[in-house]
């Protein structure tokens, strides 16, 4: 599961007023709910795009912290999906997800990209046990 947040300024609840049916239009019917840090998050068991297997998403609330979108998507193995013959859906999946993400979170690829560049340079290093 990752985590995204928004641009600075910028809150979830705003970008995105309705999670449920901005879900829908993106990754198909939802299916039921799923807990993931004491958030209930939404699952599409059968997405619109063959390549999506399973899609997990919703808000995480962190009380005195802006809230973050969780997103998993898992999909099918790239064989499989050149095997059946799906590669225009492989081509709209990564624009759908990059829409989605866009619009949830106000950042476009290259952005998120680079801040989590920057999240894993800000973790302390971790030491060694070498004896």
């Amino acid at each position: 599961m990752r985590e995204y947040k928004m641009r600075r300024g910028e809150y979830l609840s705003d970008r995105i007023p309705d999670m449920e049916a901005t879900v829908e239009e993106y990754f198909g019917s939802i299916s039921g709910t799923e807990e993931y840090n004491g958030n209930d998050l939404y699952v599409v068991e059968d997405p619109e795009n063959a390549v999506f297997e399973r899609v997990v998403v919703g808000t995480v609330e962190y009380g005195s912290k802006k809230d973050k979108l969780a997103l998993d998507i898992i999909e099918r193995p790239a064989e499989e999906v050149i095997a059946s013959g799906d590669v225009e859906d492989a081509e709209e999946a990564v624009s759908l997800k990059n829409e989605f993400l866009l619009e949830a979170t106000g950042r476009d690829a290259k952005a998120r990209r680079e801040s989590m560049k920057r999240a894993v340079e800000d973790e302390p290093d971790s030491v060694d046990d070498v004896s």
